[in-house]
């Protein structure tokens, strides 16, 4: 039996790294290509570890070291670089399922790109569908692509979804730990440093969606995604507060009957779900000891503490280029946080105000292109360089 042959867009991060280990723990893929942004150390032990012979890197000055350290070592890659070189690797001939990790807008092209060459695609790159949604969900059924998600939310919801008739759902419920400053109130944040945000109660994950986490901007871009990934209406869309991280989200029915998918607190399982889908492997992951589980907790998010994700339903609500617009304010603020220029809750802060200059100026638009998704990246970095001079 031919194995599939896979792309990993994004090797280098988080999802990207667990991916070629779920790949090479199970051994029935091939990895046939990978692409990063800058972490080219870290690339060249993931080509060595995979044997590809064909890498993209977006930062073209990055890819210059990653020349010299293979030319060090005598090992031949090719490398491709900048957006043409993800492209090129998100339609290789080569290869039948594309796994797009990568964090932020930069991700959108190349999910549409692979989409239109009817690549499996396994996604995690939550921005292309919160961005550009409306573009790529129907070049998916034009083109009777399998999109598969792989954020663990909204695999819990496809796994859940698995058989059932889309008439029958009431709605879909999308859990959040509720992030390391769950239960505080806004004064109780002014003086939150960087470091703290990062300090996640239960996921190990990158630093800007740990961030985001913390502020439950994450939960608003994944109430964006899932309105798109499975055709529901955002008041259809609800959030609850699971501390424990178990329950990963669910999904009602209209008899009231209620499935949720359960695990630990790991993306090995949403991994694997997207690579094999039914044909589920054995990966070497903990199970819950129920011997040992007091209690599995719900709550409500506070979303006057944490309007960030009051705000990602309100620009569901404007619909248009508004969910672009929230994700590129959030990107923005996120970075400068991280760099230290600005506090905790101006990440937020800037989102709303940024959100209400847009409507203010009367920029949105209902139908857009890719191009228009990008502006809105450039409307944020402008909007921050004359807020914070």
């Amino acid at each position: 039996m031919k194995k599939d042959r896979v792309v990993i867009i994004g090797s280098t991060g988080s999802i990207g790294t667990q991916s070629i280990d779920v790949i090479k723990t199970v051994g029935d893929k091939k990895i046939v290509a990978l692409a990063c942004k800058s972490n080219v150390k870290k690339l060249f032990e993931q080509v060595k570890l995979t044997g590809v012979k064909l890498v993209a890197i977006y930062d073209e000055d990055k890819a210059v070291e990653f020349r010299d350290i293979c030319s060090k070592n005598k090992i031949s890659v090719k490398v491709l670089t900048g957006m043409d070189g993800l492209l090129k690797l998100a339609t290789l001939k080569d290869a039948d399922m594309v796994v797009i990790s990568v964090v932020g807008m930069i991700g959108i092209r190349p999910t549409i790109e692979a989409v239109k060459a009817k690549k499996i695609v396994c996604l995690a790159n939550k921005e292309s569908l919160v961005c550009a949604g409306d573009i790529i969900m129907p070049l998916v059924r034009k083109y009777k692509v399998d999109l598969r998600p792989i954020d663990s939310e909204h695999s819990a919801i496809w796994q859940c979804l698995q058989g059932e008739k889309e008439s029958t759902v009431k709605k879909v419920i999308i859990t959040a730990s509720g992030g390391p400053f769950y239960g505080r109130k806004r004064e109780e944040l002014k003086n939150i440093k960087v470091e703290d945000a990062l300090k996640h109660p239960n996921w190990s994950m990158g630093k800007k969606i740990t961030i985001d986490s913390s502020t439950l901007v994450n939960k608003g871009l994944e109430v964006m995604e899932a309105h798109h990934l499975f055709n529901m209406l955002y008041d259809k869309i609800d959030v609850v507060v699971q501390r424990e991280s178990i329950i990963h989200s669910m999904v009602l029915f209209v008899d009231g009957a209620v499935k949720a998918e359960l695990g630990v607190p790991s993306m090995r399982i949403p991994i694997e779900y997207a690579l094999y889908k039914e044909n589920r492997k054995f990966i070497n992951e903990n199970e819950i000891d129920w011997t040992k589980l007091d209690k599995i907790s719900i709550g409500t998010p506070d979303l006057k503490t944490f309007k960030g994700l009051a705000l990602a339903y309100e620009a569901i609500r404007l619909g248009g280029l508004m969910p672009s617009v929230y994700n590129a304010l959030n990107e923005v603020a996120v970075k400068n946080f991280l760099d230290k220029k600005i506090n905790y809750l101006e990440i937020v802060d800037f989102i709303e105000k940024g959100m209400k200059v847009f409507n203010k100026k009367k920029l949105n638009k209902k139908k857009f292109t890719i191009e228009d998704v990008e502006s809105t990246m450039c409307f944020a970095k402008e909007l921050f360089g004359k807020l914070h001079k």
